[in-house]
């Protein structure tokens, strides 16, 4: 497999137009989708082509100034705004990068808002690659503190590398970044069912990163953990409520949970965005319910590598598909985001980011 670096999110400048990979053809198949119109956007992101609250927001960001292309109107700016806010309730990057478009237009006059919002969306996407660059530094220095017998033992969930952003990641970003620098690192890859974000994206990162990584069943987690054989655990976070609650993929908590157990540190690795500091804690966050299919039927490639589904469950069955969990902040050793390291608390937090509490 070629070791040649990739992006997640490309302008192409001669066709005016965004390319995206599409995740969920991963890992079988690697295949760049142009996004053409403003409904192909809204579907990127609510068919999780895209995922990962950077690149959501990113993706958004873009897809607003494609509607601007072609409309500069105050009519287009409100309900392509609003038809992309409505593709995923949870990560509060959606929103957030939206505002930050908006708020880049609202003193130009309308025949400069397209060149305006392209600008910003690009301006959005080299902020994601320093700041996850940023964040990969300050968990480097906490990987390099850990008592260890040689390897480092790094555990994860769900995907938060490049994928989930634009270049590095975040969870992932300080995991790359000691790799780099001659760290010896092995990741334990949890399988994050019912998508197998780690399956079929964060396994694929790695392994084309040369990062030495093993795939385990989600439920087999707890369990290295008490035969001594986890560092420390990373993950990202789609939300994170003013408070330091945690909002990830579902299976989070219960990693959260096995790691205070048994006086492992747990590390959130996050960008400022993803801070909700209008969300008092992580109760107020809203948990994305998706299909029963998810959970229902695995999809795959079939003997001939083609793309294939097959059903798990008994026919007529039915699921329940809650797309995230809270993890409270009492449950996280540290947050790392591209201001630095700090407690998941109220105080820690605004002290950061220089924010009155």
């Amino acid at each position: 497999m070629s070791t040649e670096p990739l992006c997640s999110l490309r302008w192409n400048p001669q066709s005016q137009v965004v390319e995206v990979i599409d995740q969920t053809l991963l890992p079988h198949r690697l295949h760049w989708q142009a996004l053409e119109t403003l409904d192909a956007f809204c579907r990127a992101i609510s068919d999780m082509q895209v995922r990962g609250a950077p690149l959501i927001g990113i993706t958004a960001a873009y897809g607003l100034a494609h509607a601007l292309a072609r409309d500069p109107s105050r009519e287009q700016l409100h309900s392509a705004a609003a038809a992309l806010l409505a593709t995923r309730p949870t990560a509060v990057n959606l929103r957030w990068a939206l505002n930050q478009v908006e708020e880049a237009l609202a003193p130009l006059d309308p025949t400069q808002w397209a060149a305006a919002a392209l600008a910003k969306a690009e301006s959005l996407r080299e902020q994601d690659i320093d700041c996850c660059s940023r964040i990969g530094q300050h968990g480097l220095a906490l990987l390099r503190e850990l008592p260890t017998d040689g390897t480092i033992n790094i555990m994860t969930h769900c995907n938060a590398g490049w994928l989930a952003t634009i270049e590095w990641g975040t969870a992932l970003a300080p995991i790359y970044q000691a790799h780099a620098a001659g760290l010896p690192v092995h990741v334990w890859v949890s399988e994050t069912r019912p998508r197998n974000q780690g399956t079929n994206l964060t396994a694929w990162e790695l392994q084309r990163a040369g990062v030495p990584c093993t795939l385990v069943a989600d439920n087999a987690c707890g369990q290295l953990m008490r035969q001594g054989l986890v560092d420390c655990v990373i993950v990202g976070s789609d939300r994170t409520a003013a408070n330091g609650d945690v909002c990830n993929k579902i299976g989070t908590y219960l990693k959260a949970l096995a790691a205070r157990d048994n006086d492992i540190p747990f590390y959130v690795a996050l960008p400022e965005s993803t801070i909700d500091w209008c969300c008092p804690g992580g109760d107020e966050i809203p948990i994305e319910e998706r299909g029963q299919e998810e959970l229902l039927s695995i999809s795959g490639a079939d003997p001939a590598g083609g793309p294939g589904e097959l059903r798990l469950a008994p026919a007529g069955c039915r699921a329940h598909n809650p797309a995230f969990d809270i993890t409270p902040a009492r449950l996280v050793s540290a947050l790392v985001t591209e201001r630095g390291v700090c407690m998941a608390s109220v105080s820690s937090l605004a002290s950061l980011h220089g924010r009155e509490e």
